[in-house]
């Protein structure tokens, strides 16, 4: 009843910026979070950043200072800037949404993911 879909990966060269976009659609009484995954082939999938409907965030250690997660709440989207990209910054990114999908219910929904790649 909830779809996730993510846009703005691509190829950058080290150093550079991409912007990723997470919109979601379907049966939405409010979002509780959205947030950013990411997962490389042989690792577990890890927590990049993520946004409450208050407003708070949380941030990797490995990206605090480089990523800034914000969400538009009129367009059910939350977005990632991520500068000063590094080759390590390269993997499959998810997006997550904590949502209140009934009159009394959340429930978790993830996106098909988009790939970011950072090589020279």
């Amino acid at each position: 009843q909830v779809q996730l879909v993510e846009s703005g990966g691509g190829l950058v060269q080290p150093g550079g910026s991409l912007r990723l976009s997470c919109a979601a659609s379907g049966s939405i009484f409010s979002i509780n979070s959205m947030g950013w995954y990411r997962q490389t082939p042989g690792k577990q999938r890890e927590l990049v950043a993520f946004i409450t409907s208050g407003g708070t965030t949380k941030y990797a250690d490995s990206v605090k200072g480089r990523f800034t997660i914000s969400r538009d709440n009129a367009k059910n989207t939350v977005y990632l800037q991520m500068n000063s990209l590094k080759p390590e910054d390269t993997a499959d990114y998810y997006c997550h949404a904590n949502i209140r999908d009934s009159v009394l219910f959340s429930g978790d929904y993830w996106g098909q993911g988009t790939q970011v790649t950072v090589s020279s």
